[in-house]
């Protein structure tokens, strides 16, 4: 039987008013995974770590990361924290010579995510994004489908992605609403969407964008005060893939009967279609027709689920999918997609989409 992998989780709290995606999704999928050990937990007071340690039944708690990335058994350092920390941890995670798994977006920015690859390379240590869509069993199944013919030529897709709005927030997440804290409808939501469009169809040579912000006040509920937003939360945008294919691209947020998401592909053989409230989250549904048929709903190999029968429904689901194909590439000493590199992608992506707006012209990639 093979060791497990050993694992410290930065940001796993059981502190009220955090965004729970530590403790909600990342603790779940691996406590589910044989090929893994929570060994520890790390937090940035020292009574939150050794309560989040003892509440997710981890054996180390801590709060300095230089006193986890200094120990031998840590193997996998996994950070689940503020976009604006992802930076400064990963790269102290990486200088120390540890795996490392970092939720998306990667870095605050494109500039952070190049220096955090560049050293991930010059250590030459396994790193992985929680870019989680790219380990859902329908978006796996939807790349072999693309890979095999299914749509012949690739002429066109259609990406509309519009989670509903939460004007009044916490603490926990109020702080999204500032657009230089890099966590924001474009890069979250908009960012794991899009990011689909690149793994099933490749990259963009050039693209045409639009950014507004319609929804410019929040209120505090737990100061009661309201804050301005310059955070994005209307973006359109127009390109064209390597492979010539165009792309119109929605991403917005609604205070009424939110859509979702939803990604069409029209080719010259067929059609491919994505619905889901949430392309990292799911649970995604799969249409596809060719010639003359219907869009109908396609049945998703089993054989696409990464993680075991038992993980707990909801956000842990693709989590666990991409942990189980980490381990799998570890232990084969193969890289993984995507690992920090693959995640520079959709970060050109908006950057260019942010300097296509800002600069009101085309930009090639």
């Amino acid at each position: 039987m093979a060791i497990p992998i050993r694992v410290g989780v930065v940001g796993a709290s059981v502190t009220e008013g955090r965004s729970g995606w530590g403790s909600g999704a990342h603790v779940p999928a691996l406590k589910a995974l044989p090929g893994y050990q929570l060994k520890a937990v790390c937090t940035s007071q020292e009574s939150t770590a050794k309560a989040s340690a003892e509440k997710f039944g981890a054996e180390l708690g801590f709060h300095r990361i230089e006193d986890m990335i200094s120990r031998d058994d840590i193997d996998l350092v996994s950070v689940v924290v503020r976009v604006p920390q992802h930076h400064a941890l990963v790269m102290k995670a990486l200088a120390a010579g540890k795996a490392v798994y970092c939720e998306w977006p990667l870095g605050n920015g494109l500039k952070e995510g190049e220096e955090m690859a560049a050293l991930a390379k010059k250590m030459g240590v396994a790193t992985m994004t929680g870019l989680q869509s790219r380990s859902d069993p329908t978006v796996r199944y939807a790349k072999e489908l693309v890979e095999q013919g299914y749509l012949g030529e690739v002429l066109f897709a259609n990406l509309k992605v519009v989670p509903g709005s939460r004007p009044e927030r916490g603490n926990g997440r109020i702080w999204q609403g500032k657009r230089n804290n890099g966590a924001n409808p474009l890069t979250i939501p908009g960012g794991h969407s899009m990011d689909i469009v690149l793994f099933l169809l490749g990259g963009f040579s050039e693209v045409s964008a639009r950014i507004a912000t319609r929804v410019t006040r929040w209120h505090n509920t737990d100061t009661g005060e309201n804050m301005v937003v310059d955070a994005p939360d209307a973006v359109s945008a127009i390109g064209k893939l390597r492979s010539d294919a165009e792309v119109n691209i929605l991403i917005g947020t609604a205070p009424v009967a939110a859509a979702g998401t939803r990604l069409e592909i029209y080719g010259t053989k067929g059609t491919l279609a994505i619905n889901t409230p949430s392309i990292n989250i799911g649970l995604n549904k799969l249409f596809g027709a060719q010639g003359n048929d219907k869009l109908a709903e396609l049945v998703i190999p089993e054989r696409f689920r990464a993680a075991p029968a038992g993980v707990p429904a909801g956000p842990p689901q693709n989590v666990a999918n991409a942990y189980a194909r980490f381990a799998q590439a570890m232990q084969a000493s193969v890289r993984v997609d995507p690992d920090f590199e693959a995640a520079l992608g959709i970060h050109r992506l908006i950057d260019a989409i942010e300097r296509s707006a800002a600069e009101r012209r085309s930009v090639d990639l």
